[in-house]
């Protein structure tokens, strides 16, 4: 079996002349006003079906997805809308999409859980519990045997610990040193149950099982995440095989829009202590620290996001929906 290396990873150095933590700033308040604005569209009943906000959760995905080209891939969850805004999805075409509007990603076809983007390397978000750990790790052989140094990355919650998809896949990527990145963002609950009442043992330990590279880190911290994911990015490149990245984090809403009465699973307590870390407050105090930026600078950059939303809302909801004729288009390739 492979050597496993597990690794405690420190703070990244601060860097004051480093401006791309703007951008990182720019993203994670993106994904939070995006996400805000689709919980308003639920409670207006502007928006069909339910939707699995992100809140909480932004570090993971800008973090993560900072670290890649436009041309590597990734694969999501039903909670995929900060994935694909990471990796370059426009929150026009994502709310035409949540809205059934044909100006969508999938013209309106795949509404809240099945947005998909190849453009922007993005395979899709996925509404089955680990369904797309097999998706993921298929990229990453077609990258391996079409010499492209493309990687994968598979987003997918705790609750996918259970699937045995999961494993399978990481031992077929562990047996061919496919570059695929598998990052678990555990935001503590499968729905509605806390993970230690349904997996069994340190959770990370599921992937040292296959001899892949393993680290746990801080979820909340976008550099960390970033940090950690370049290298594990960089390594896949290389082709010295895949990596299991887990992400301690928490959704800071329910599991969905209609979850809304929390309190006979999770407690407000809790809730609060998880909201103390934030992390774009935790980015914002640092880039004030470093002299980044100052308040100024990041309200405005709230402000011009806020617009850019609000402009999208608008579109997407005067825009029209798909004819009823093509409804057997896109189903089968």
């Amino acid at each position: 079996m492979a050597q496993t290396h597990k690794k405690k990873t420190p703070a990244p150095k601060s860097s004051v002349r480093d401006e791309r933590w703007l951008r990182f700033y720019r993203q994670m308040v993106k994904i939070r006003l995006f996400e805000e604005e689709v919980n308003q569209l639920y409670l207006g009943a502007k928006m069909p079906g339910l939707a699995h906000l992100y809140i909480g959760e932004e570090a993971i995905a800008v973090g993560v997805c900072e670290a890649l080209r436009q041309t590597d891939y990734i694969t999501s969850t039903h909670r995929g809308h900060g994935h694909c805004i990471a990796k370059g999805a426009t929150p026009d075409k994502m709310f035409a999409e949540l809205l059934g509007k044909a100006a969508g990603y999938c013209r309106g076809k795949g509404g809240s859980m099945h947005i998909a983007d190849q453009e922007s390397g993005n395979l899709g978000a996925n509404a089955i519990v680990g369904g797309s750990t097999g998706i993921a790790t298929g990229a990453a052989l077609s990258a391996r045997m079409r010499g492209t140094e493309q990687v994968a990355v598979c987003f997918f919650g705790d609750g996918a610990l259970g699937q045995g998809l999961l494993y399978e896949s990481m031992n077929m990527a562990a047996l061919w040193k496919l570059p695929v990145i598998y990052v678990c963002e555990n935001n503590q609950y499968n729905e509605y149950t806390h993970y230690s009442e349904t997996t069994a043992g340190p959770l990370i330990a599921r992937a040292e099982a296959f001899g892949i590279q393993t680290e746990a880190i801080d979820g909340q911290d976008v550099r960390i995440v970033h940090q950690v994911a370049a290298r594990s990015v960089e390594k896949a490149r290389r082709g010295d095989g895949p990596s299991f990245i887990l992400c301690n984090t928490y959704r800071f809403h329910g599991h969905h829009v209609g979850d809304v009465d929390r309190a006979y699973y999770r407690s407000k307590q809790e809730e609060q202590e998880w909201k103390s870390r934030d992390p774009i407050q935790i980015l914002a105090h640092w880039l004030l620290k470093n002299k980044l930026a100052d308040s100024s600078a990041l309200a405005q950059i709230e402000s011009t996001i806020t617009a850019e939303i609000k402009r999208a809302v608008t579109d997407a909801l005067e825009a029209p929906y798909p004819e009823i004729d093509e409804v057997r288009q896109h189903v089968y390739v």
